[in-house]
């Protein structure tokens, strides 16, 4: 997302396996092109676009724990199965929106947005592992599970959080309750794909054949 559009250089480093004895490399190129999100203008409440130390400290804490809950060990695979929604997939907003709040703060959206009632199931996206299971600012109660090899999925603005850390799920497990909590306009789910470092599209993921 991140990515300015031009033509960009990678080098892919293959490992041993099919034949070759040692390692070797890939060099390409591939054009990124302007992908053209779509914008939209958000009313939140203003502490949410400007908020006091407080709240500042709380968000402090957040990031902590974020980053905590990332730095998992590259390790195998916890699933066998495909992805599958987290919830019915009444989509409100996708990956990649801009967002302008009360028409001064500007920032881009990493997750896919589903509509729900507050109190409504959410599901795992697949097996893993919680990582985190907080009451956060802006994202609200929040789930994020790994699911092996530093795949993660998030769960943002839940109701009621039925999952604790460290606790293993399964695939279509109630982990949550759809809520309105942190920074919203209204009830929904976030659901978000993080890899490594960056977030992905997490529709990306329900394509992938895994099983």
């Amino acid at each position: 997302m991140e990515q300015p559009p031009g033509e960009l250089s990678l080098t892919l480093q293959l490992a041993p396996g099919d034949g070759r004895t040692d390692p070797s490399e890939v060099a390409l190129t591939v054009e990124v092109i302007e992908p053209g999100f779509p914008s939209r203008e958000l009313q939140v409440a203003n502490r949410y676009v400007n908020p006091p130390p407080k709240a500042r400290r709380w968000m402090a804490q957040d990031q902590i724990a974020f980053r905590h809950a990332y730095d998992q060990p590259s390790s195998g695979l916890l699933f066998s199965k495909s992805f599958a929604w987290p919830r019915a997939p009444l989509i409100t907003s996708h990956f990649g929106d801009l967002r302008l709040y009360n028409g001064e703060k500007q920032n881009q959206h990493f997750g896919t947005d589903l509509n729900g009632r507050v109190g409504e199931p959410v599901g795992a996206a697949n097996d893993g592992v919680v990582v985190l299971a907080r009451a956060c600012y802006g994202s609200g109660n929040t789930v994020v599970i790994h699911h092996g090899g530093r795949l993660f999925t998030a769960y943002f603005h839940l109701s009621k959080m039925l999952v604790a850390l460290g606790a293993k799920v399964s695939r279509g497990q109630r982990i949550g309750l759809v809520g309105k909590t942190g920074r919203v306009t209204g009830p929904h789910l976030h659901w978000a794909a993080k890899v490594n470092d960056l977030y992905v599209n997490a529709e990306s993921l329900l394509k992938l054949r895994f099983n």
